[in-house]
């Protein structure tokens, strides 16, 4: 006899039954989600990394035409600019500070500050872009906060420094503002009308900047709180970028996610999902899920440090832990159910010819196939956001789904550092391979030889990467729990 919405459960490959309505659907865990593997299983991987991370940092510093721009991505092994907006390069001063704190080389340290004080004043007051939280975040709050950990010495004017650049920086990302029907959020570099879901991870300096005390001040020194800004950012970002299979529309799948979301902005009324770099706004630009993954995730972690009484007056922790919550695993089970066994994602979940792969879900990524590339990118950014719910419903007492999204986030690392994706060729500047930026812009390069873009790397990437593999340096040397507001506590 069928009940309803009973749910069963399998480990690895598992087969997931939902009984709705005496209809059985059936889904499959595309993830062969390895539930033996810890951390400490990858310290040999890590300790590779690292070595190989370092040798990269030097490669860029020593040939890299800093007058081209920022580096953006890999042509043929060697970093090029691609003039869209400056947002990588925070993540190319900031993956010399992580090294440094993996490390302790103090070549990575000063490489990391002396370009942080020469390159990145002009990205606090940048008021063309959404990307505050990547940029800035990334140098000034890493820098900000290896010395509230003890990692360089202290030095009361240069945290002053640190500490007035996020400040400012979340500030300035709070002002682009576009008002909803029913609240708000940080509009993208298309203009007012245009949410885009990769937001809710530069969101955090917004976050950060209320920590350290700050306050937005607008006319007539009305004063707008930045955590109010931030929450209402996210709940538009939960509302409108992700789906929960509740009939939005007829692509409405639990945990999908659209790149761009548009406005009306006379109204404040929403009016359809776009997408930028993905194929379609009915379709799942992978990067853009996980942008979603991991920034959902740590908001969470964010959210258990600020008192009740903050929250109270912007609608209280059950509302907005709640709303939180059930984005983050949304798309993290929309990761899992649409990714290949590996872990490693194709750059959408509705790229036009992924029929003719076959059956790609059930077996390993392919990154030389000859008709749609993965994205390396995604799986280090998604990694992230699946380790960190893990552990936040470890610690809530919610051991199966925690064990789920902890294991899948260890079994994609194990992929990602080694052969294809870790990048061991000592001229290639590039750490992980197969990245991809722009595939509707024609942007990613194509190797002689190669039907679809392969074998690149990404500045994001390569960062993202970095942050997640100190991640779990971290929590195998028993040191502080690594998260993007330490620099505040």
């Amino acid at each position: 006899m069928c009940q309803k919405n009973q749910i069963k459960y399998q480990t690895r490959s598992t087969v997931l039954v939902i009984f709705v309505k005496k209809r059985i659907l059936i889904f499959i865990e595309m993830i062969d989600i390895d539930y033996q593997i810890n951390p400490e299983d990858l310290k040999n991987k890590l300790a590779l990394f690292w070595e190989l991370s370092g040798e990269k940092v030097r490669l860029i510093d020593k040939n890299y035409d800093a007058g081209k721009g920022s580096p953006v991505f890999t042509v043929d092994g060697r970093y090029s600019t691609r003039g869209w907006t400056e947002w990588t390069q925070g993540f190319q001063f900031g993956s010399a500070i992580l090294q440094f704190d993996a490390t302790g080389e103090n070549y990575f340290l000063e490489y990391g500050k002396k370009n942080t004080l020469e390159k990145m004043a002009p990205h606090i007051s940048h008021i063309g872009v959404h990307d505050h939280g990547f940029n800035n975040l990334s140098t000034y709050g890493n820098l900000l906060r290896l010395m509230k950990e003890g990692k360089t010495r202290f030095n009361e004017w240069e945290k002053n420094f640190y500490e007035l650049a996020v400040k400012i920086s979340g500030a300035v990302q709070a002002c682009r503002w576009t008002k909803t029907k029913d609240g708000g959020f940080i509009y993208s570099f298309n203009g007012p009308h245009s949410l885009f879901v990769d937001t809710i991870r530069s969101c955090r300096i917004v976050m950060v900047s209320h920590r350290l005390g700050h306050v937005l001040q607008g006319e007539n020194d009305i004063k707008i709180p930045l955590l109010g800004r931030a929450l209402q950012h996210i709940a538009a970002t939960a509302s409108y970028s992700v789906y929960y299979g509740e009939g939005r529309d007829s692509y409405d799948v639990w945990g999908r996610t659209a790149h761009e979301s548009i406005f009306n902005t006379n109204d404040g009324n929403f009016r359809c999902p776009n997408s930028q770099q993905g194929y379609t706004g009915f379709s799942t630009w992978t990067r853009g899920l996980a942008w979603a993954m991991c920034g959902f995730a740590e908001e969470l972690e964010f959210l258990d440090q600020i008192p009740d009484l903050e929250l109270d007056a912007l609608g209280g922790r059950q509302k907005n832990a709640g709303m939180m919550l059930k984005a983050a695993k949304a798309t993290c089970d929309f990761y899992i159910e649409n990714t290949p066994t590996d872990g490693i994602p194709y750059w959408d979940t509705g790229a036009p010819n992924l029929h003719k792969l076959g059956d790609y879900l059930n077996k390993p990524a392919d990154p030389y196939n000859t008709w749609e590339p993965v994205d390396s990118s995604a799986a280090a950014i998604g990694a992230q956001g699946l380790l960190r719910l893990g552990r936040y419903l470890l610690n809530k007492g919610d051991t199966k789904n925690g064990g789920k999204y902890r294991q899948a986030g260890l079994t994609i690392i194990n992929t990602l550092f080694e052969s294809p994706y870790l990048s061991t060729d000592p001229c290639h500047q590039g750490l992980i391979l197969h990245s991809i930026y722009h595939q509707p812009n024609g942007w990613d390069n194509i190797p002689e030889g190669q039907k679809i873009a392969s074998g690149e790397s990404s500045m994001w990437g390569d960062y993202h990467a970095r942050e997640v593999a100190l991640y779990l340096q971290k929590i195998i040397n028993n040191e502080e729990y690594y998260t993007f507001f330490n620099c505040a506590v």
